[in-house]
């Protein structure tokens, strides 16, 4: 007998991190702290960027976009967690579940482009200097944004739309704090080879050709840079890249890091905590970064609080 497609009336269970409800209070309140860090953290950079016109270049108008993105992954993973441990219910519509499986893939993968973006930025800042403002000119930034969302968005519907076609039967439980795609997919009832396919095949072209595109870029940069006899010169060239190097080491370290706990962890509760690495903590840390480790967004962000120091003072008077 064939299995019945139910996906008309499904829910299914988030089973987040553990069942213990001391604990659930525990990860709500660290959670929660996170989500809010991550949210003023990256506006207080896109509204840094925003107000300080020395700061409109290619650099930083990637960076914000970096931030928005940042604000949305962690909102479509986060805030569906809170609302469940607050209201003491694990359940998750179909439609829920599949809209927030979008987002979060669009998001990634957006982060994905984005970050081999900067880094063909920077390689063209260090390695053409001279044709730099030709080449990345503001129309040309933004095309780069716009087509690094408009694949991870055809991308994302394209596996959504996959697991659309799935059947599910009984066991609906996902050993995770969102819906994540491959937990999803071993839920189904379906025979599920060709959407293993494709997840493999899109995480090949849309994964690996990125990092091959950031591994191209810095081994350009280095050899640039070994060719400056100046140490200062060295110094300055290294130093505009060391912010985007650390972005990026945190981001590929994290799904590293989930990719080899999924393959070798028994308990996939265990992978819920590991994807905390890539799909949580990069997000918050990021504003850190780019603020602790670049001077122009530290003068930038004492500025704009100054402002909005001045102005509370104005509305209080």
């Amino acid at each position: 007998m064939e299995p019945k497609h139910l996906t008309v009336v499904l829910q299914f269970l988030l089973l987040g991190f553990t069942d213990d409800p001391e604990l659930q209070s525990l990860i709500f309140s660290i959670f929660l702290f996170i989500y809010l860090v991550t949210i003023l953290g990256n506006l207080l950079i896109i509204l840094s960027i925003s107000f300080q016109s020395h700061l409109h270049t290619p650099m930083y108008f990637f960076l914000s976009n970096l931030s928005f993105n940042d604000i949305g992954f962690s909102t479509a993973t986060v805030i569906k967690m809170l609302m469940s441990i607050q209201e003491d219910d694990q359940s998750i519509t179909y439609t829920g579940c599949l809209t927030q499986l979008f987002f979060v893939l669009v998001f990634a993968y957006f982060e994905n482009f984005l970050l081999t973006v900067m880094a063909y930025d920077r390689y063209v800042a260090i390695c053409h200097p001279l044709k730099y403002t030709i080449i990345m000119n503001p129309n040309f930034c933004f095309l780069l944004s716009l087509i690094s969302l408009f694949i991870s968005i055809m991308d994302a519907l394209m596996h959504t739309l996959m697991v659309q076609r799935l059947s599910f039967c009984t066991d609906l439980e996902i050993p995770h704090f969102f819906c994540e795609l491959d937990q999803v997919i071993k839920l189904s009832c379906s025979d599920t080879l060709i959407d293993n396919i494709v997840v493999f095949a899109a995480t090949c072209i849309f994964g690996g050709i990125p990092v091959c595109g950031i591994i191209y870029s810095y081994y350009h940069i280095v050899a640039s840079v070994l060719r400056i006899t100046s140490l200062e010169g060295k110094y300055k060239a290294f130093s505009t890249c060391g912010t985007h190097l650390s972005v990026v080491s945190l981001f590929y370290g994290a799904c590293f890091m989930v990719y080899i706990s999924s393959a070798m962890s028994v308990s996939p509760r265990k992978s819920a905590v590991a994807s905390v690495m890539y799909s949580v903590l990069p997000q918050m840390m990021n504003p850190f970064i780019y603020s602790l480790r670049n001077k122009d967004m530290k003068v930038a962000i004492r500025n704009l609080l100054s402002r909005l120091v001045s102005l509370e003072q104005c509305v209080l008077c």
